[in-house]
């Protein structure tokens, strides 16, 4: 069995989540309480008590996710995973490249919760308010897709911002070039092309100013290679050099998550067993549909944690 680890990206949060792990295990609890302290927030209270919408907003959900992530990390190590001996390759969609980069062993956890407030503020300020949007393109081809955003940058920019596989694209830009493209989809064929409700038009050109802000805060963070290699969102390939991953951050910040690419890297690279840590089930949902011999496995409470420890121990 080869083994990766994957890391869920933003709309994988929840009012609660981790709740159940800092309730059981220490080793969660420290995670967190590091992550507040780090962030000078009770970021922990808006997880498990909410509001949602406080839970939401990009700065809270990017560190959140990767607490939870974190803790679930903390406590296979604490029960005696070896990630190097035991896991192959490590991935995260969008924030949760940051994730995984902590799992890895590239960035301290107060680190990776400073960056990722800085990059949930950046990409926030970096295009005013109903400027940028986003939408989901179903049931269309990735090439098809390219071809309307081509079309439809005539009035604005408009690119790919995510691959996730199976069918789904997002894309994103500016409000009426991305308007036009779901227009331009749904004639084309799309089951559904869908205005996403979101705060900012992500992986778009239009977030160059969170890229800079990003170039600025990796060059002053302690970096360390991967204990692993990181399949790259940008690059769909294995990267295992700290100051190369920094620069590929950077370009993420503007450039297309390539999911349904890494998916298939790992079937093709012998991966069989891909286990999502962290909160929701969004990438194991994903991997099954992009190829059927892969095997999905979600771990975020302490049943799935047992488990999971088990079956890599045995």
């Amino acid at each position: 069995m080869t083994v990766a680890f994957t890391f869920p990206g933003q709309g994988s949060q929840a009012v609660g989540m981790g709740k159940d792990l800092a309730d059981t295990y220490p080793e969660a609890r420290v995670v967190f309480e590091e992550v507040d302290e780090a962030l000078g927030q009770k970021l922990s209270d808006v997880m498990w008590n909410g509001p949602e919408e406080t839970l939401t907003l990009t700065a809270n959900a990017q560190p959140a996710l990767m607490a939870v992530s974190m803790a679930v990390i903390r406590v296979l190590e604490a029960k005696g995973l070896d990630l190097k001996e035991k896991v192959s390759f490590v991935a995260g969609h969008s924030l949760g490249e940051y994730s995984a980069l902590c799992a890895a062993g590239t960035f301290s956890i107060g680190d990776t919760a400073g960056l990722l407030r800085i990059r949930g503020n950046a990409m926030q300020a970096a295009v005013p308010v109903g400027a940028g949007a986003m939408a989901a393109i179903i049931g269309l081809e990735h090439g098809d897709v390219q071809s309307i955003c081509t079309e439809a940058a005539a009035i604005g920019p408009c690119q790919i911002a995510n691959d996730n596989g199976g069918g789904q694209l997002v894309i994103s830009g500016g409000k009426a070039a991305v308007e036009k493209a779901a227009a331009l989809a749904t004639e084309k064929g799309a089951k559904r092309a869908i205005m996403l409700p979101v705060s900012a038009p992500f992986h778009s050109a239009l977030m160059a100013p969170a890229a800079d802000a990003m170039r600025d805060a990796l060059s002053g963070v302690a970096k360390h290679d991967p204990v692993v290699p990181l399949i790259a969102n940008v690059r769909a390939a294995p990267v295992t050099s700290a100051d190369e991953i920094a620069g590929l951050l950077v370009e993420q910040v503007t450039g297309q998550v390539r999911w349904r690419e890494t998916v298939e890297w790992f079937a093709a690279n012998g991966v069989t067993t891909l286990y999502e840590i962290g909160s929701g089930k969004v990438l194991t949902g994903l991997a099954r549909r992009i190829d059927k011999n892969i095997s999905g496995i979600a771990v975020n409470t302490p049943a799935d944690i047992d488990a999971a420890f088990a079956a890599l121990n045995g």
